[in-house]
């Protein structure tokens, strides 16, 4: 067994950072498999750099709408090789699916782009330098998620149809890494919580290999000793807690350590924020108290990088957030990079986080036939349902595993926008909620995206949900142009839902228009910034006049790259953000709303 905790440096752990140009080659014909290119190494290689996607990088189209096998190659030196250490190659992701290679032999392989590839390549590798190959590939399918398909174009090349409306980026997103650990190593930790009137109880669980010892110590910021516990099973008193609160985070240090014979095999240190989360009646609470959540969906999404990870890009972000007033924000449509969540437990943000579970829906294709409540069948004549769920789950449960610590996420989300209407449908989510729920073991809401087409009185899938979840577009492709019909619209599905599932919450994971940052038009036009407000106020007074309305995530914070159409100016125009992160005029009035609410 492996290790999927975040790579972290210590007396006993090393973490190389392997980021950096690689060697990096297109294969459209697939001929590396053939000619071993990862034994012989790359025949022809170009420089790319690791994190980052490689669309936007090129200046010629094939390159950036490249679609099927590519491949990266890097040198990894080492010293040494401990025969009693054991050494990982950790990816942060690689989309959308990947086989490992080191000194010309398999390591592993992984499916789905979007999550921890870790491959043991102890027996493989060796002192001095060694050659780390990946053969990645970006194709999409129905058994695929996010789901898409693949056509031929004349002159032979392969081009990506996603099901979605974000373009279809790929690469190593994240970061790369050489994990070093002892043999008998701490596998993987789980807290919960449990808040008394002046203590909270934190009660935990540690695997490690091995039949070592196990201590967990919690100090608060100061380095002071706030609790300490033996055994791999155990339950902590915190007096006078410190509480991971809403924009206002207090982060603790949980120390594990693993020992025998009285000599330290291993250490962990991780950040603990002491928290509680709950769905009551129409509320979400955190540590007992209601929240409204404020905020956005986002994409990773920025300029050059693509989908690429990068710290000043995050930082920026949440900089524009905390200026407008958000607390949430929906890892739409996919698991973001783990360095996301941690600048969220820091700065007391709160994420609902959401596998890729996207492109559920042929008619996706046609995001504005989806929008207006459009749409076909899936699950009843996918070619490979049992494999598209088999990657579904895997996906969900690599999610719970690696975020299920973070105090900054609070609920799961199993899909966006998918066909939930039919009795396939329904089985088929129905053990993906169960197997959230299995494996979280704080126990936090779940919940999925419903669009148009899963309305009240069609949707099979809701009574699944802790809170339920709507994108809606009442006044952009549903009677755009005409605002005063749209509300109507609005307020008649609203009391449909109002007498369909009274006392759940409601949180509106999707609103927005596109808008052009250069157009003002009185009286105001779809596209332009006078829209984009009005628009942004009637929504708002729908969303108010509904109690059981917990929370308001426009969509989205900022512009983002798509898939070239007749609707699309360059890409989503639907941000309060344009796409270099500044603020279009609906920002200043989502910040004063938020300033009150």
């Amino acid at each position: 067994m492996y290790s999927e905790l975040y790579p972290v440096n210590n007396e006993i752990r090393r973490a190389q950072l392997l980021d950096g140009l690689w060697r990096f080659q297109f294969d459209p014909k697939g001929l590396g498999g053939k000619e071993d290119w990862a034994g012989k190494g790359l025949p022809d290689p170009i420089s790319m750099p690791v994190p980052a996607s490689f669309a936007d990088l090129f200046t010629e189209a094939w390159q950036r709408d490249y679609c099927g096998d590519f491949w990266y190659e890097t040198d990894v030196c080492v010293q040494e090789v401990r025969p009693e250490r054991r050494y990982y190659i950790r990816f942060g992701s690689v989309t959308h699916r990947c086989r490992i290679f080191l000194n010309g032999q398999a390591a592993g392989e992984h499916e789905g782009g979007f999550l921890p590839v870790i491959a043991d390549v102890s027996a493989l590798l060796r002192p001095g330098r060694n050659r780390l190959t990946v053969l990645a590939n970006n194709e999409l399918n129905e058994t695929s998620i996010p789901c898409g398909a693949v056509r031929s174009k004349a002159d032979g090349r392969k081009a990506a149809q996603g099901y979605f409306d974000f373009f279809n980026y790929a690469g190593i997103h994240r970061s790369a890494w050489l994990v070093e650990t002892p043999a008998e190593a701490i596998q993987d930790y789980s807290v919960r919580f449990a808040l008394e009137k002046d203590a909270a109880l934190v009660t935990y669980e540690v695997e490690a290999g091995g039949d070592g010892e196990v201590s967990v110590l919690i100090t608060d910021r100061e380095g002071n000793e706030a609790a300490r516990g033996e055994g791999r099973k155990g339950t902590l008193r915190v007096e006078q807690p410190r509480l991971w609160q809403v924009r206002s985070a207090y982060l603790y240090t949980l120390t594990v350590l693993l020992t025998k014979d009285g000599k330290t095999l291993d250490r962990y240190d991780a950040p603990m924020g002491i928290r509680t989360v709950a769905v009551e009646g129409q509320r979400i609470l955190i540590n007992g108290q209601p929240v409204y959540l404020k905020g956005f969906g986002k994409h990773e999404d920025s300029e050059i990088l693509g989908r690429g990870f990068s710290w000043a890009v995050a930082k920026r972000d949440f900089e524009c957030m905390k200026w407008i007033g958000a607390n949430c924000f929906r890892t739409s449509h996919y698991p973001y990079a783990e360095e996301w969540y941690r600048m969220a437990d820091e700065e007391g943000f709160l994420i609902i986080d959401e596998v890729p579970g996207v492109g559920l829906m042929r008619s996706f294709a046609n995001f504005a036939a989806a929008g207006a409540g459009k749409s076909n069948g899936f699950f009843g004549d996918c070619p490979d349902v049992e494999l598209l769920q088999k990657n579904h789950r895997s996906a969900v449960e690599e999610m719970v595993l690696r975020d299920k610590n973070h105090p900054s996420v609070i609920a799961w989300s199993i899909f966006n926008e998918a066909e939930t209407v039919t009795p396939a449908a329904r089985d088929y989510f129905a053990p993906l909620f169960e197997t959230a729920r299995k494996l979280d073991p704080q126990s936090r809401p779940v919940t999925g995206v419903l669009e148009k087409t899963s309305s009240p009185d069609r949707c099979l899938c809701w009574p699944m949900m802790d809170f339920i979840c709507l994108n809606r577009y009442y006044g952009w492709y549903i009677s755009g142009g005409d605002l005063e019909e749209a509300r109507r619209q609005f307020e008649e599905e609203m009391d449909q839902w109002a007498e369909k599932a009274p006392g759940v919450p409601f949180v509106f994971t999707e609103f927005g228009t596109d808008t052009l940052d250069s157009l003002h038009k009185l009286p105001s036009v779809m596209w332009s910034q006078e829209y984009q407000q009005e628009y942004m106020d009637m929504n708002f007074s729908v969303f108010d006049r509904y109690p059981f309305v917990q929370g308001e995530l426009a969509w989205n914070f900022a512009d983002f790259q798509t898939g070239q159409g007749i609707m699309r100016v360059n890409g989503n125009r639907k941000g309060l953000f344009s796409r270099n992160r500044q603020p279009k005029e609906a920002a200043f009035a989502f910040r004063r709303r938020w300033e009150q609410k």
